[in-house]
């Protein structure tokens, strides 16, 4: 393979998972500039006209569907929305994740069993439905969403952090069960970011500059096109030999 790293994905049909926001909005909005017409699952897909729009307003098709991670049948229905519309399908990322925070000795069973759900459960049968596809194909790249929170200990957020260690490690199991059929399964792995979802907390004098100090190479909140970057170079054929692979994305958080 002498060719020079290729970065486009002219062709590409890429499926998003809680593409409604923050992370997985950048990431849908990065995948159709890079030439990939894009499925955006969202929990009410009522609300993914503006962003299918805007994908739209840059040449690409888009598909918006109606899919909550936590419910499987609509997972399932997705993937075969995405291919019966687009007649295949090369790309998922798994982004959709909650992150109820509190004491390990306060965690209550109901948010204990929707984190699991919607985190673990939904990245794990996501990549089901889209692995059948792929493994028919006999290619497809699948990105999972962990987080620095996966490698490092966040206080109040255990089960969160036991969720995204896990999906660090699925992404390893698939990617040596899924390689045969010429299917590249990696996982990107955030600090904090500025979206919706962190707003409050980092709005918050205090923890804002514990997490800036934390952040320990660049000492700056992350945007999220600086996630969606990584998101677009390992679907891309530039990551052709990338599998396994969980990318820090986290400012030096955990080279200190």
């Amino acid at each position: 393979m002498n060719d020079f790293p290729r970065f486009d994905l002219q062709g590409q049909v890429a499926l998003v998972t809680g593409a409604a926001r923050g992370l997985g909005r950048a990431i849908s909005l990065a995948l159709a500039h890079a030439g990939a017409d894009v499925a955006l699952g969202f929990r009410h897909a009522a609300t993914g006209g503006k962003l299918a729009a805007e994908i739209e307003g840059m040449g690409r098709r888009a598909l918006p569907l109606q899919m909550d991670i936590a419910q499987t049948e609509q997972i399932f229905r997705a993937v075969d929305e995405t291919v019966a519309r687009f007649g295949k399908l090369d790309i998922l990322v798994n982004n959709a994740g909650i992150a109820p925070e509190n004491l390990a000795e306060n965690v209550r069973e109901p948010d204990f069993d929707a984190t699991l759900a919607v985190n673990l459960k939904g990245t794990f049968f996501a990549s089901q439905a889209a692995g059948r596809v792929m493994i028919r194909q006999k290619r497809g790249r699948i990105i999972n969403m962990s987080s620095q929170a996966g490698f490092a200990a966040l206080p109040g957020e255990s089960v969160y952090c036991m969720t995204k260690a896990a999906i660090a490690h699925l992404t390893k199991c698939l990617a040596i069960e899924w390689g045969k059929h010429g299917i590249n399964v990696n996982a990107v792995a955030p600090t904090f970011i500025h979206t919706p979802g962190t707003e409050e907390f980092l709005a918050i004098p205090e923890n804002r500059t514990d997490v800036v100090e934390r952040i320990a190479g660049l000492h700056r909140i992350g945007e999220p096109m600086e996630v969606a970057g990584a998101v677009v170079f390992l679907a891309s054929p530039a990551a052709s030999l990338i599998t396994g692979e969980t990318i820090l994305i986290d400012g030096g958080w955990t080279a200190r």
